[in-house]
C-alpha cells in the first residue's frame, strides 16, 4: 500500500469539505509560501468574517477577496493561485519525483526541504548520501572519485587523465556523477515501485546525465544557481555558522572558483537539455518558483 502523498483536503467546512480550521487553513496557505505569520493573520481575517456572518463555511472566492484585503492584490493573487494548484494536486493519482540540481552552496537542501514539507511527501534524500554510501562500499581504490568532494574529484584522476583532460575538475566531476547517478536511480526506482513521492537534491544531478522518464510518474527536474559570485561565498559563512562548522569553511571557500566553475558547466547543459534555471538569489522566491513549475506540472496531467 503506497502512503498519501499530498496535503489533505482544504478545511473550508460545509457539508462537502472538511470542517472549518483556522489553524488548518494556515497551515495549507503556509504551503503556497507566505511565512507563518502572514498566513495565520489571513487564516484569522476569514475566521473573523465566518463568525460575523454566523457561517460555517467559506468559499475560495471569498477567501481570495480576504487575501486582498490582507496581503494586497499581487501576493493575494499568487498565493490563491498556489492554493487552488495544490487541491488540484490531490486529482493526481501519481507519484511525484523533484529533483534539484545544481552547484555546491546554492541552497539545495533548503529548497528541496521546504518543497517536500509543503506538498506532504516525507521522502528526501541527497546524492551526497548516496555518496557517502558508496563510499563505505567501494575502496579509494575501486572507485577513488566518490572519496572526494564534487569540486575535488580531479584529485582522484590518474596523471595521463589530467593531462589527457583540458580540464581536470570537469572530468572529475563528471566520472563521479556517473558513479553516484547508478546509486540515486535505484532510489528512484525503490521509491516508483513503492508509489511513493519523494525529493532528491544534489550537485550530482546534471541535465542530461539524470534520468528524467518515467512511467506513471511526475518528474520535475530543476537547476539552482547563484548568479552573485559574492551572495555564493557568503552562502558558506552562514551554512557554517547554522551547522556550528561541520563543515569545513575554508575548504569551500578556498574550493569556490572550481565551484563556480562547476556551476558554469552545469548551466551549460541545463539550458541544452531545457531543464529550468532557478535564481537562489534569494531562497524564499527560489522556494516558490520550484514549487510553481511543479504545480503547473501536476495540472497539466490533471487536465489532460
Amino acid at each position: 500500500m503506497s502512503e498519501r502523498r499530498y496535503l489533505p483536503e482544504l478545511p473550508l467546512g460545509g457539508e462537502n469539505s472538511p470542517p472549518w480550521s483556522k489553524g488548518l487553513m494556515a497551515r495549507a496557505l503556509a504551503a503556497t509560501g507566505l511565512t507563518l505569520t502572514r498566513a495565520y493573520e489571513l487564516a484569522r481575517r476569514a475566521d473573523a468574517e465566518m463568525l460575523e456572518r454566523g457561517a460555517d463555511r467559506l468559499d475560495l472566492d471569498k477567501l481570495a477577496e480576504l487575501a486582498a484585503e490582507v496581503l494586497g492584490e499581487r501576493q493575494a493573487s499568487r498565493t490563491m493561485q498556489r492554493l487552488r494548484r495544490l487541491q488540484l494536486l490531490r486529482e493526481l493519482d501519481l507519484p511525484i519525483v523533484l529533483l534539484v540540481g545544481g552547484a555546491t552552496g546554492t541552497g539545495k537542501s533548503t529548497v528541496a526541504t521546504e518543497i517536500a514539507h509543503r506538498l506532504g511527501i516525507t521522502r528526501v534524500t541527497s546524492t551526497d548520501f548516496i555518496r557517502q554510501t558508496m563510499r563505505a562500499l567501494f575502496s579509494r581504490e575501486l572507485m577513488p572519485s566518490v572519496h572526494y568532494s564534487s569540486f575535488e574529484a580531479q584529485l582522484a584522476l590518474t596523471r595521463a587523465e589530467e593531462e589527457e583532460s583540458g580540464d581536470a575538475t570537469l572530468l572529475g566531476f563528471l566520472d563521479q556523477t556517473r558513479n553516484v547517478l547508478v546509486g540515486a536511480e535505484a532510489a528512484v526506482e525503490r521509491a516508483l515501485t513503492e508509489g511513493w513521492s519523494m525529493v532528491l537534491e544534489g550537485v550530482h544531478l546534471v541535465p542530461g546525465m539524470v534520468r528524467v522518464e518515467h512511467r506513471d510518474a511526475l518528474v520535475v527536474h530543476v537547476v539552482l544557481a547563484v548568479e552573485d559570485e559574492d551572495v555564493h561565498w557568503s552562502r558558506f559563512w552562514v551554512r557554517d555558522f547554522a551547522t556550528d562548522g561541520l563543515r569545513p569553511l575554508e575548504k569551500y571557500l578556498d574550493g569556490l572558483p572550481e565551484i563556480r566553475a562547476l556551476q558554469d558547466a552545469i548551466l551549460d547543459r541545463a539550458r541544452r537539455f531545457d531543464v529550468p534555471v532557478i535564481a537562489s538569489g534569494s531562497l524564499d522566491e527560489a522556494i516558490g518558483d520550484v514549487l510553481d513549475i511543479v504545480l503547473s506540472g501536476a495540472e497539466r496531467l490533471v487536465r489532460t
